[in-house]
């Protein structure tokens, strides 16, 4: 080489004629303002509409929506469901079904009428002073705006749907089909009008579902009653039952005293106790033979004696008197034997008030014949109105008030106490700190209490049913469901199978009513499918508000003979479970992109209805019993539950604590793609936790994610159509080592959406991506990428496969990061903007099951834990300062295990293990040789490579090899200079 070339060769940078990545795919990410971009975009191609063309005729997966309340901004709970929602339908759209996801809300009951009436306070105003329909008005505008925030808030967290065509419950159509499904039970006589206690909320001024309580901390009152026994006397004469309970106020409303047959009694006498104590020395008492000792101690008895055991054939036929007998409580007080009696805690019996208790009403009624044999009458009483005073059923105490309008404890408690010490029936008072039920919007107590109200029967035998009851059906329905965790089954098939009629009528304004005339004479209800077609077609027309405008009933009435002034028009509203528990029937069977052939149908659609765990006694509750109770069937194929979200602390999060982490802040620093990651990477079937620092992590994690897909797309730059290898056979081993484990990971990733487990997929995608590709294959791979010749088959075969990698992991990741893989693809294929193409529209990138080489993978399995051992060692002469690069080391490896040698058979370790050299022995290799413990049989003598420096690739090699035109790189890369050359001319 002359001078002049010499020095012509000192001036070259070298860095320019690398095949260095190449891409306007960003490092960091700008999610937020990115984000926003990308679903104008969607917007603009109306990406949805592509979807349902793309998934035509495909078999359907539909995923139902359970409808959130429109009645404020979305929290971080709403980002669980709705991300998870996406998860499953995208996922499934690529699976290969017509996987359509309809978004709805529940724009009925209390929680938007509270909102209305809390601006009524506000104002000085009552509700009552309203006409109903312009009230019903402000609910429905008020249900419009939030319906109109939310979804916007749900579509920026990329979540896919028909947003411009969502169900509403108070759309016309809706209200219409909500009032044939309540008519449907009154045909079928599944609906009847009775009496029974319901959870009642004084401040609402509503009957509650037991999905509208949750048990807050509560102090209450708590008293020990006597109750004297009056026949037949015997050896318990002057005896008294001795009760206890938590709600003295309900003791008006007692009517018999609950004892259980396989509970020891005894009948014990007091011999000691203080001057003036409530407890009197000489008093005998019947109680639990286990509690006798705490009953005593609480009654401040000094000394006691138990004078005989009682049992259950003795208590069955007492009778007691009321403690308040003489005040207007004249009549007996009968022992009942209930299931439902234990010696846990009190004493052994239950105070029974049928009228204030669910199981109290349920021992009552199960005892009415005998009841009435014995003279006893059954009537139970109306003690306490909706505003929670006590009424002349309950003398002496009349307009008393057990709890306020404003949720606190009223006057009633200490005047029944005051009542029962002045009778001499008080035997002791204390006060216990307990869970009490509260309603979950006032958050004030409720109450117990028998109102008139409208149920549907769970147990009554009807021919449309096949002679089965509701409850019957149902619990075959539970059976026939996929539950997702598989133990939701045990839950519900509890809940159904334990509860009580169906409570459907709320004495509330906004809501669909319940359509039925009443007879006045007879109390029938009116069963005609002239009237019932009418009332529905109205409702189509003017929805649920026709019916409160017409308010005697002729409009449906006199059209068919009926003369309204002999039937009562029921005012009633529906409880909103009702409501959305009948969405199915206006949508999934009304919509026709909906209506899914199940395979009861002979078809293989699936229907899917996806919420909370607390929507068992909810949403999937109140569907189940209303697709049961008019179809014979449940309304989906597959439920799925996921958990709440909680603190970093695992703490309910609560404005007042300050802990509560805003979706909308995340959003803003972040971007959504973050708390999709957060999503899919939990386990949802337990509770979450979200905060600041549990954030970072997944950040971290989109961070390594991005970058590794930033490579490949930069990697990508040099690759063209003309370069690709087509026959994997001829590529090298590391190469079809990396085929080998997409056509692995394809079916596992494909599993474990088609099993809604994306916490698997994350772990799967994040343990590739970060371990096997960037770690190992692309950290490998670079030199050959970046430096070997255009004409180099390695070259080739990495970036082909390279292309096959980012088309799985782009479609594999693309349910989660939507707005990060929406971009990734659109660089990677910019022809598909201006086709409005996107990677939503594709399915499941496959990996030929021909790529797969298990006998390969095992022997790179030993490969690379050689490679770890020499990895090892280069990081202690890292730490040291004797190297900086692994390029700089050519280490000597010895391997005295025969598999190991052998598996290294035509495999360049220095390559695999990015050093400039790597001289192989065998044997055990010098003492003070590197070893992994995990790893026996390998041992590294770490050494600096001998030779030069190249100046373009930085591996050492021998100056002496180098080619005369270009002295300063390896020949490799001299080959690659002289190609690129001839390339430019």
């Amino acid at each position: 080489m002359t001078d002049k070339a010499a020095d012509k060769t000192e001036t070259v940078d070298y860095s320019q004629t690398l095949f260095l990545p190449q891409t306007e795919f960003p490092m960091r990410a700008g999610l937020p303002q990115r984000e926003p971009e990308l679903l104008a975009r969607w917007a603009r191609i109306d990406l949805y509409k592509k979807l349902r063309a793309t998934a035509k005729g495909r078999d359907r997966f539909v995923l139902h929506d359970g409808p959130p309340y429109a009645n404020g901004n979305i929290h971080i709970g709403h980002v669980l469901n709705k991300v998870l929602k996406d998860l499953v339908a995208r996922s499934q759209q690529m699976l290969g079904f017509d996987s359509n996801y309809v978004p709805g809300w529940d724009c009925h009951g209390l929680p938007i009428e509270w909102k209305i009436e809390e601006q009524y306070r506000a104002k000085g105003l009552n509700k009552d002073d309203v006409p109903v329909v312009e009230f019903r008005k402000e609910c429905r505008a008020f249900a419009e705006k939030w319906v109109d925030v939310q979804r916007e808030e749900f579509k920026r967290l990329g979540v896919e749907g028909d947003w411009a065509d969502p169900y509403l419950t108070m759309a016309y159509p809706a209200e219409a089909q909500i009032a044939r499904e309540i008519m449907k039970f009154a045909e079928t006589g599944q609906l009847y009008r009775g009496s029974k206690p319901v959870m009642w909320s004084v401040v609402e001024k509503t009957a509650l579902a037991e999905a509208e309580v949750e048990y807050e901390e509560h102090v209450s009152d708590t008293v020990f009653v006597a109750f004297p026994v009056v026949a037949p006397a015997g050896s318990l004469a002057d005896a008294s039952i001795l009760i206890w309970t938590t709600t003295p106020w309900t003791i008006p409303g007692n009517r018999a005293i609950s004892f259980h047959n396989k509970i020891a009694y005894g009948l014990y006498r007091i011999t000691a106790a203080p001057e003036g104590n409530w407890a009197k020395v000489g008093a005998s008492y019947v109680l639990a033979k286990n509690l006798a000792e705490g009953v005593f101690k609480a009654a401040k008895v000094e000394a006691f004696e138990l004078v005989s055991d009682v049992s259950a054939h003795e208590l069955a036929g007492l009778t007691c008197a009321h403690p308040l007998r003489g005040q207007g409580y004249d009549f007996d007080v009968p022992l009942l034997d209930g299931d439902h009696v234990t010696d846990d805690a009190g004493t052994g019996f239950v105070h029974t008030a049928p009228g204030h208790g669910r199981e109290d009403f349920d021992v009552w009624m199960a005892n009415g014949q005998k009841l009435s044999k014995r003279g006893i009458e059954t009537h139970i009483p109306y003690t306490v109105d909706a505003d929670g005073r006590f009424t002349k059923d309950a003398p002496g105490f009349e307009g008393k008030q057990v709890i306020t309008d404003k949720g606190e404890k009223g006057d009633a408690n200490e005047a029944v106490i005051k009542a029962l010490a002045a009778s001499g029936h008080l035997v002791a008072r204390g006060r216990l700190k307990h869970q009490y039920p509260h309603s979950w919007r006032s958050k004030k107590p409720v109450i117990f209490r028998n109102t008139p109200q409208w149920f549907i029967a769970m147990d009554k035998a009807v021919e449309v049913l096949g002679n089965r009851s509701l409850r019957e059906v149902a619990l075959g329905a539970i059976k026939d469901t996929q539950w997702v965790p598989a133990a939701g089954e045990n839950r519900i098939n509890g809940m159904i199978a334990n509860r009580p009629d169906w409570v459907v009528s709320r004495q509330r304004a906004w809501g669909v009513p319940i359509t039925v005339f009443v007879e006045k004479e007879t109390g029938a209800i009116l069963v005609d499918a002239k009237v019932n077609a009418a009332i529905a077609d109205a409702f189509e027309l003017e929805g649920a508000d026709a019916w409160f405008t017409d308010l005697d009933g002729a409009r449906f009435l006199e059209p068919f003979g009926y003369d309204p002034a002999a039937y009562e028009r029921v005012t009633d509203v529906l409880d909103v479970w009702f409501d959305s528990g009948s969405t199915h029937a206006f949508t999934l069977e009304k919509r026709p992109d909906l209506r899914a052939r199940r395979r009861g149908d002979g078809g293989n659609d699936r229907v899917m209805y996806l919420e909370g765990s607390d929507q068992h006694r909810g949403w999937f509750h109140s569907s189940l019993l209303e697709s049961c109770g008019t179809r014979g069937r449940a309304p989906f194929d597959v439920v799925l539950t996921h958990g709440f979200c909680l603190d970093e602390k695992g703490e309910k999060m609560s404005k007042s604590k300050g802990n509560v982490t805003a979706p909308q802040d995340i959003i803003k620093d972040s971007g959504a793609d973050i708390l999709r990651l957060w999503v899919a990477a939990a386990d949802y079937s337990d509770d979450l936790r979200i905060g600041k620092e549990i954030l970072k992590t997944f950040v971290e994690t989109y961070r390594k994610l991005r970058n590794t897909t930033r490579w490949m797309l930069g990697t990508l730059a040099h690759f063209s159509e003309d370069i690709r290898v087509n026959e994997p056979q001829t590529m090298p081993e590391l190469e079809r080592l990396m085929l080998h484990r997409l056509a692995e990971l394809g079916p596992q990733v494909e599993e474990a959406y088609r099993t809604y487990d994306y916490k698997k997929v994350v772990n799967l995608l994040s343990q590739f991506m970060n371990t096997e590709l960037s770690a190992f294959y692309f950290d490998i791979r670079k030199d050959a990428l970046y430096c070997d010749p255009l004409s180099s088959h390695v070259r080739k075969s990495a970036l082909t496969v390279v292309d096959h990698l980012f088309r799985c992991l782009a479609t594999w990741l693309a349910p989660i990061l939507v707005f990060t893989t929406e971009e990734a693809w659109l660089e990677r294929y910019p022809e598909q903007k201006a086709m409005d193409a996107s990677v939503h529209l594709e399915l499941f990138a496959q990996a030929p099951e021909a790529w797969l080489d298990p006998e390969l993978a095992e022997r790179w399995s030993k490969i690379r834990r050689v490679r770890r051992v020499v990895t090892g060692a280069l990081e202690l002469e890292r730490a040291g300062k004797r190297i900086g690069s692994s390029l700089e080391a050519a280490p000597k490896v010895y391997i005295d295990e025969p598999d190991l040698r052998a598996a290294l058979s035509g495999v360049d370790l220095a390559e695999i293990s990015i050093t400039s050299g790597i001289a192989l022995g065998a044997g055990e290799g010098p003492q003070d040789a590197f070893r992994l413990a995990d790893v026996p049989g390998v041992a590294v003598v770490s050494a600096r490579a001998p030779g030069v420096k190249c100046a373009r690739s930085w591996k050492y090699f021998d100056a002496a090899l180098a080619d005369p035109a270009y002295p300063e790189v390896t020949p490799r890369d001299a080959k690659a200079l002289r190609e690129l050359g001839q390339r430019a001319r």
